[in-house]
Parts: structure tokens; sequence; C-alpha cells
């Protein structure tokens, strides 16, 4: 059953040449990245004991490939898949600069659903910022913690629903600040992290860290924060089988 949403799927097509402009339309993730991405880092070294080289990686809703690219720098093996086709062929030709980079990446067109082979999985699954544009939250996280690997580990950052992210995620940000386009945010898509723990939770993984993190739009800049009311990260794990003597 595919979570995606054709008018999401629309927009980020129209959006999709603008991914690399680090001063266009993108420029939130493009601040928010090197954050999120040493959370990342530091999650898996925790988890795993060990960097990202030689992990295996799916980046769902990979949009232009920002994290996919910075993950595959570091030694990672990483599966980049989104929704949108225009997404997915700017995540290529920026990729496509750098065989090196390009040969450790492996963009794919499509959902969970679709996009991945039966029983493929992952050390690490990543859904960042997409839990708030997809149809269904408990399904989509079914099918994306179907890709978790025995051990391995899930890492989802988003919005939640709360009056205070309602006027900074989309009065402030999209009407006052114009720092996202009009219409990047549908307040009652986002997500509390007590829905997506209990989502998780369903799906049959444990949760391990949340933390909040604050977006400053006039100076582009961000940080983390105790304060989970309006930017959330959160980590879970999937447990390992237990073993019979």
């Amino acid at each position: 059953m595919s979570t995606v949403r054709p008018d999401e799927v629309a927009r980020y097509d129209a959006w999709s040449a603008t991914w690399w402009d680090a001063r266009g339309p993108m420029r939130p993730l493009h601040v928010t990245q090197a954050l999120r991405g040493r959370w990342v880092r530091e999650a898996a070294g925790r988890h795993f004991g060990r960097p990202l080289a030689g992990l295996r990686v799916l980046d769902v809703g990979c949009g232009g490939g920002l994290m996919s690219e910075a993950l595959a720098r570091e030694g990672a093996q990483v599966v980049g898949i989104d929704a949108s086709a225009g997404n997915i062929g700017a995540a290529r030709r920026h990729a496509a600069m750098e065989p090196a980079i390009a040969a450790r990446l492996d963009y794919r067109h499509g959902d969970p659903a679709s996009a991945l082979a039966p029983g493929e999985r992952f050390d690490m699954v990543l859904a960042l910022e997409v839990v708030e544009h997809v149809d269904d939250v408990p399904a989509f996280l079914a099918q994306v913690a179907a890709a978790v690997a025995p051990g391995g580990l899930l890492v989802a950052s988003t919005i939640n629903r709360t009056a205070r992210s309602w006027l900074l995620a989309i009065v402030a940000a999209e009407y006052l600040l114009r720092v996202l386009p009009i219409g990047t945010h549908r307040w009652r898509q986002f997500v509390t992290p007590d829905e997506l723990e209990a989502a998780a939770a369903q799906a049959g993984l444990q949760p391990l860290q949340r933390l909040g993190m604050r977006y400053l739009p006039v100076l582009h800049r961000a940080r983390w924060t105790r304060d989970t009311s309006v930017n959330y990260m959160a980590s879970f794990a999937r447990p390992q089988p237990e073993t019979r003597p």
C-alpha cells in the first residue's frame, strides 16, 4: 500500500531543480544538513560502535540527495529513494559529477513499498523531513521499519503538531519570512513525538533518543535544544532476535 500523497509529489517535482542551490527554496535544509548529519553519525557510532564506512544505509525521501551524498562521502553504501522523479533526477545528476561518490549511491524512484526488493534490509534507515508529508504515518512507519535489519537503527526527523509549530513553521517560515515556499507544510500532517513513538513501537522498534532542533530563519542558523515543540529528531532500534540455548 502506498502512503504517497500525489499533491506532495507534484510540489517537489516542481522544486526539484532547486535542491543544490544553497540560497534557494531549500536553504533551510542546507543549513540544518550539517547539524542532522552529525547527529546521524553520532547515533551510528553509539549504536554500532563504529564509523559509517561500510554500513548499508537507506535514505527514505532522499530529495535531491543532500544527506545521501554526505553519508556516501563517509564511506556508507547508500540507497536513496524518493517518490518524486524530479528529485531522483536531481540527485543522480549531482552525484554524477563525482564518480567515486556516485559508486556508493543507488538512487531509486518510488516509495518503500515499490522501490525496495522484498526482504531488503539495511543497517540504518533514515526518514528525515518526510514523515509529515505522507498520507498514513503508521502505515509509512511500518514500511520503513520493515527495512531495518535486526540490530539496526531508524533515525527520523519531523515537525511536532503544536500551536508553536503552526506559528513558526508555517505562518512565520512560509508567509511572513518566506524562507520556505508557501504550501511546503500542512499543520494537520505534523506528527507528535508520542504518535511517532507509538507507530514505531507498533512496527517492532524500540525508542532510543529524542532531541529538539531550533532553526533561526532570519540568521539561517540551527542548533539543538531540549524543546521538541517544533522540530525534533528521534532514533529507534530493532532488537536482535533472542537466541535459545
